[in-house]
């Protein structure tokens, strides 16, 4: 039914409205399997709290580089909302100086002992392509594995995560960090192919070393070999990935193409770059959850969550008309 809305200058009448709820990505829901429990994915988004117990990080290097620095930084981030503590010890930003594993095993297995030590139920993964690394650290208590190479760097990476029987995390990365300044720039309709015929080839790959399928997750890799622009046409479709049949984790938090560059490309002010960087962050998370991405890896936790919150609520409402 119209409605007419008359003033003492003009007489018009609004349209009928219309019950009809945004058209967004349905997110498909999965039982993701892990080392000691199955998490299930889907109905809320998944929050995984960034800690990086290294000196040379791009966003938060040398932040938590002791053990009781960084437990205390894992239990804030699990009492404001994270579902998952992602821990890292060796720095992948752009020009990083590769680490030996033993050296990051050093750094993160006593900080993963002490986190389950204290809150035993508690998921962890581990951030590393050291297959050597990732059984320490499943042995330690981890319940995923997650690989930025998406089990390339380290050939024995498939065989050593379908022995341990454990959650796995297949990144997209195109080339090594010291290889990314001089790479040569994609076209915006070569992007979502790459990443696409990349992770289906990392995850036939792992399925044939013994990994379960129901055990793998997949992430699009922002930042890792692409550049500005190219991250904002893999943002733009990455429900693309839905067809790959895995659960989606983004890692869009604090990524330069959203800390530097502004809608027109232009390079933003040094000094206004960390009051853009969380909105920058929220706003892009929001996308990728209506996409259908599955969970989220941020360093603001409790920002992410409310956010995620809010996004969440939105699909439902259209699920639900």
């Amino acid at each position: 039914m119209s409605t007419t809305v008359t003033s003492k200058l003009i007489t018009f009448e609004l349209p009928a409205v219309q019950n009809t709820p945004m058209r967004l990505v349905p997110r498909p829901h999965f039982d993701w399997s892990l080392r000691s429990r199955t998490l299930s994915v889907g109905q809320r988004t998944i929050i995984m709290g960034i800690l990086n117990v290294t000196p040379d990080s791009f966003s938060d290097g040398g932040s938590f580089t002791t053990v009781d620095s960084a437990i205390d930084h894992a239990f804030a981030m699990l009492d404001k909302g994270a579902d998952i503590i992602d821990v890292g010890g060796e720095s992948t930003r752009p020009d990083a100086t590769p680490l030996s594993s033993s050296d990051e095993q050093s750094r993160v297995l006593p900080v993963i002992q002490s986190i389950l030590k204290h809150r035993p139920n508690a998921v962890v993964s581990i951030d590393t392509y050291h297959a050597d690394t990732a059984r320490l650290a499943v042995e330690a208590g981890a319940e995923i594995v997650n690989d930025v190479s998406g089990h390339v760097w380290d050939p024995c990476m498939s065989e050593t995560c379908a022995d341990l029987s454990c959650g796995v995390v297949l990144m997209h990365t195109r080339g090594r960090p010291r290889e990314w300044k001089t790479q040569p720039a994609l076209a915006r309709e070569e992007v979502v192919p790459l990443v696409l015929s990349g992770l289906e080839q990392q995850a036939k790959c792992a399925i044939a070393a013994g990994v379960a399928r129901n055990r793998i997750a997949v992430d699009p890799g922002f930042g890792f070999g692409k550049i500005h622009g190219e991250n904002y046409a893999l943002l733009a479709s990455l429900e693309n990935l839905q067809s790959l049949g895995f659960p989606i984790l983004v890692g869009l938090s604090r990524k330069s193409f959203l800390r530097f560059l502004n809608a027109n490309g232009e390079t933003v002010e040094p000094n206004a770059v960390r009051a853009r960087v969380l909105s920058a962050t929220l706003t892009a998370n929001a996308v990728a959850i209506l996409s259908g991405a599955h969970m989220v890896r941020v360093h603001d936790v409790a920002e992410a969550r409310v956010a995620a919150d809010v996004t969440d609520a939105i699909l439902k409402a259209t699920s639900d008309s």
